[in-house]
């Protein structure tokens, strides 16, 4: 069966839309933005923007992807905004330990670079 004939079969699109209504915004979050890892280097800045609750990409793509209700995105949003390291997370999920290890390095080095500024 192709894409779309799975996209216009009513039963198969009832199921997928099931699986994704029994999801957590977050894991949902988590599936739809997973850092693309496939070169090996770390976003420093997407880390950057993350740590500055710079959202505005992450919240205009749930907007525009329909998986979420107004109310759902509000609550993403304010949710990161209270813990920019939540996204963070999320976006890690699929990583490999190598890759979650390399972030984490630039997410520290970032609260050191903080720790220096205001010292």
């Amino acid at each position: 069966m192709t894409t779309e004939q799975l996209v216009r079969n009513p039963i198969v699109t009832g199921r997928v839309t099931a699986d994704i209504a029994s999801q957590s915004p977050r894991d949902v979050v988590a599936a739809m933005f997973s850092f693309d890892l496939d070169d090996g280097k770390v976003d420093l800045d997407a880390v950057e923007r993350i740590r500055e609750r710079e959202f505005d990409d992450w919240i205009s793509a749930t907007a525009q992807s329909g998986l979420f209700s107004p109310q759902e995105i509000e609550a993403l949003a304010r949710s990161w905004h209270a813990d920019p390291r939540s996204l963070f997370e999320a976006l890690l999920t699929d990583a490999d330990d190598m890759t979650r290890k390399r972030y984490e390095i630039a997410w520290d080095s970032l609260d050191e670079a903080d720790s220096l500024e205001y010292a």
